[in-house]
């Protein structure tokens, strides 16, 4: 397949890439610092790009089988979080003019619900730190959601997702956060990106939200 992943020098992006051209995948790298991405593959092709600018992005994917979007504001105080908004919409529409029909959006776990029917973003025990770029990821879904011609798939990691080690054995999900024996919801950067690749390689939530963890 021919990816472009968007944001692929960050910490979920840049582990997607690798998995991607492990598998044999050409990549577009489309991320702010080109610098950022060292170019170790023949099947990498590194670009600058400005996602927010919908004609250059859909120039940057044209041709393209796949978009991956790992996009992020950053984080902290005086942060853009609505930004997660307008980078879907922006994304989904550069896709339509570029005649791509497939994206997957690297979102965020606090969308997920309890038990309880609760979205984890809405509990008063997340991390108020995370609560504003979560609470914007959820808006960021709506969006997709509301998309009925493209083949979108909004990836939700589990609660914690941290480097780790590339095993391929995870559980999925779909609204509810995958829980270990020890009420532990995880997942390693690493296997994110396998789970990601394999819903790239063989499909199986188009329009729809999923979540793994171990």
């Amino acid at each position: 397949m021919k990816i472009a992943i968007i944001g692929a020098s960050g910490n979920i992006g840049s582990r997607i890439m690798q998995e991607a051209l492990a598998r044999g995948h050409n990549v577009t790298a489309i991320v702010r610092h080109p610098e950022k991405v060292g170019k170790e593959s023949v099947s990498l092709t590194v670009k600058r790009g400005d996602v927010e600018n919908v004609e250059e992005t859909a120039a940057l994917i044209k041709d393209h089988d796949a978009v991956v979007v790992s996009y992020s504001p950053g984080r902290g105080p005086g942060t853009d979080y609505s930004k997660y908004v307008t980078v879907a919409q922006k994304v989904l529409e550069a896709a339509k003019k570029a005649g791509v029909k497939r994206v997957v959006n690297v979102g965020g776990a606090g969308s997920l619900y309890t038990e309880g029917g609760v979205q984890l973003v809405d509990t008063p025990e997340f991390p108020e730190a995370w609560r504003g770029g979560s609470a914007a990821q959820r808006d960021s879904l709506k969006v997709y959601q509301q998309e009925q011609e493209l083949e979108w798939t909004f990836f939700c990691p589990a609660v914690m997702i941290e480097p780790g080690e590339r095993t391929g054995k995870f559980r999925y999900n779909t609204e509810h956060p995958v829980y270990d024996e020890k009420g532990e919801s995880r997942i390693s950067r690493q296997d994110y990106a396998v789970a990601l690749l394999n819903e790239l390689e063989n499909p199986q939530y188009i329009r729809q939200r999923f979540t793994v963890g171990y």
